[in-house]
């Protein structure tokens, strides 16, 4: 369990940064997500193509684990758009709200009863951005964008707490972000009908960035969160996230 702990606290780390990368790269929110997921696919493709072994997993199976990435994807999307469109302060702030999100639909899912506990504890993060929604309506488009991204965070820790444990880690990280991938690639012909785009290929820059992203930010960060899930409840998952306010995102900016 302390082994699970510390997993989830590195990943928490990592997760600081992935606001910076946000702001550094001049791609829009979708095409971010999009080579996000594309460059993670190829890097765990690569991996298990060195490693020569890979745990079989069923169709049915496969297709779970792709929504879950699916999940993943959309909650990039809109967490980077709500940085877009307001800051990398307030985009981590909402996304805090996914475990209150959690403790809400946790409940319906996993058909359990609701631990007021839990919303109680979850539902302190509300007054916060009531505080911040009512202050500056400059932020208000990124601050609902980060509330509905909070959502489908909540949704992907959920969904692959249930799965999680019955796959090798690696394996359903591969078949995450590639599931994730595919969904978004078939999401992305409506989202650029919504937001023009100067220009699809990524710079030099932006390339560099990205792959840093999806390497340490991405492939070994979610291969600890999924790790962590095998051991602790997605509600403390999503908790512990709360403490993303504090981490390098907004120690920058």
């Amino acid at each position: 369990m302390k082994q699970a702990y510390f997993k989830l606290h590195i990943a928490l780390i990592l997760a600081g940064f992935t606001g910076i990368f946000g702001k550094l790269i001049t791609l829009n929110e979708g095409l971010i997500s999009w080579y996000r997921l594309f460059l993670s696919s190829i890097i765990m493709i690569v991996f298990f193509a060195i490693k020569r072994s890979m745990s079989s997993t069923t169709s049915p199976d496969k297709f779970k684990i792709g929504f879950t990435g699916l999940l993943l994807g959309l909650h990039w999307l809109l967490f980077y758009g709500s940085i877009k469109y307001s800051n990398i302060s307030v985009g981590v702030v909402c996304f805090a709200l996914s475990s209150f999100f959690n403790a809400v639909l946790g409940p319906i899912i996993n058909k359990k009863r609701v631990s007021f506990q839990e919303l109680f504890l979850s539902g302190l993060t509300l007054c916060g951005i009531a505080l911040i929604f009512g202050m500056d309506a400059h932020y208000r488009t990124g601050i609902i964008l980060g509330i509905v991204s909070s959502m489908f965070s909540a949704l992907y820790t959920l969904y692959s707490e249930r799965i999680v444990k019955q796959h090798e880690g690696g394996t359903f990280l591969l078949w995450q972000m590639v599931g994730g991938c595919i969904g978004l690639t078939l999401v992305m012909p409506l989202f650029f009908l919504i937001s023009s785009t100067v220009s699809i290929i990524p710079s030099t820059a932006d390339f560099g960035w990205l792959l840093v992203l999806s390497s340490f930010c991405t492939v070994l960060m979610y291969f600890l969160i999924n790790s962590a899930l095998k051991k602790i409840p997605s509600f403390t998952v999503s908790l512990t996230f709360n403490l993303e306010p504090l981490s390098p995102s907004c120690l920058r900016y």
